[in-house]
Formats: structure tokens, sequence, C-alpha cells
């Protein structure tokens, strides 16, 4: 098992670096993060995560461990395999994946290439209480968020505006919730 390589960085191809350890190029997949910070010719540590199937030998490149054990929780979570994950690693900086995580904006998660609604929802499900962030919210909303969206149809109001849940909560948290449905969604848009 490969579990660090350090050398220096002799090509960026599409979406990985080619690692020249004395003499031997080792192509590794790396996030765009990683992509975009390091530069040719330059010295690196990277931390392996190696993917061998029957035909596939895959290497992904982390430029630190933290960022390879949210990559290695994302592929212990059902449908998510090596390249779905870097792509989720790849929607932002480490922080913000973990707080797009533990907040449940699914539609953030969803946005990176492909990664559909539902596997999008059970990265959310399985890892919230694993990434090590609370969201914005108290952490009693952020464990019950789900179930108050669905109770709630101001939340399902801002949801389909284009509001992630944890942003829709947030904002109507301050509103009085004896309020008509309307009036509490016309409040929530203008504070936003």
């Amino acid at each position: 098992m490969i579990a660090t390589l350090s050398g220096t960085i002799s090509e960026k191809l599409t979406n990985s670096l080619v690692l020249d350890v004395k003499g031997v190029g080792y192509g590794l997949l790396v996030t765009n993060d990683a992509y975009s910070r390091l530069g040719l010719n330059e010295e690196v540590k990277l931390y392996v995560y190696e993917h061998i199937r029957e035909n596939v030998h895959d290497l992904y490149g982390f430029t630190d461990l933290e960022s390879k054990d949210l990559f290695e929780q994302l592929v212990n979570v059902n449908g998510v395999g090596p390249k779905v994950a870097i792509n989720v690693l790849g929607i932002g900086t480490l922080n913000s994946v973990k707080q797009a995580i533990a907040s449940g904006d699914v539609k953030l998660i969803q946005s990176a290439p492909g990664v559909g609604k539902r596997v999008a929802e059970r990265v959310v499900i399985e890892l919230k209480d694993k990434v090590g962030l609370l969201s914005s919210l108290d952490e009693q909303s952020l464990l019950t968020g789900e179930d108050v969206a669905r109770q709630d149809e101001a939340v399902e109001a801002l949801v389909a505006l284009g509001y992630t849940v944890g942003d829709a909560l947030g904002s109507l948290k301050s509103i009085d919730k004896s309020l008509p449905t309307t009036e509490r969604v016309k409040l929530a848009l203008k504070e936003k």
C-alpha cells in the first residue's frame, strides 16, 4: 500500500498530476483546489489513496491528511466511488464541503459532476455527524432540519425558490411562527 509520495510535479494533465519520485512518474488524480495551488517543478508530499480493482489501479493524491480522511469517508457512502468523491471535494475548499455536508446543503453537493439528488442526500445523512462541523444553526435544528422542512410550508416554499434547507430554516428562525405562511416567506425573503 502506498501511503505518501514525495517528489517533484513534472506534468499537469486534466484533473491529474504526474509526480516524479526519483525517476518514476506517478499519475495522481487530485482535487480542483490542489490542482490549482500546486505548480510545475514544485516539491510536494502527497497523501495517497489507492483504488485497485480488476482492471483499474488509480492513485488519488491529497495535500493534507484531513482531505484524504474526508475522501475516505465519502467513498464509504453507498453509491459514492472514488471519482464521485473527488468531484464532491472539488466543489469548494475542504471547509466549505464540510459545511455543506453539516448544514444539509444537498444542492451544493449535487452540483458536483456525477452526483444525483439521492447520492447527495445519502452523503448528508451518513456524514453530517462525522465531518466535525456544526452548521450556523444550533445543533438541534441541524438534527431535525429535514423533519421541520417536511412540516413547515414556509421552509418548503423557500426551498422551492432555491434556498437550502439550512438557509431556509436560518431565515425563518427569528420570524414569528404564528404568522401566515405567505407573510413568513415574504419576511424571510426580505432578510436575504
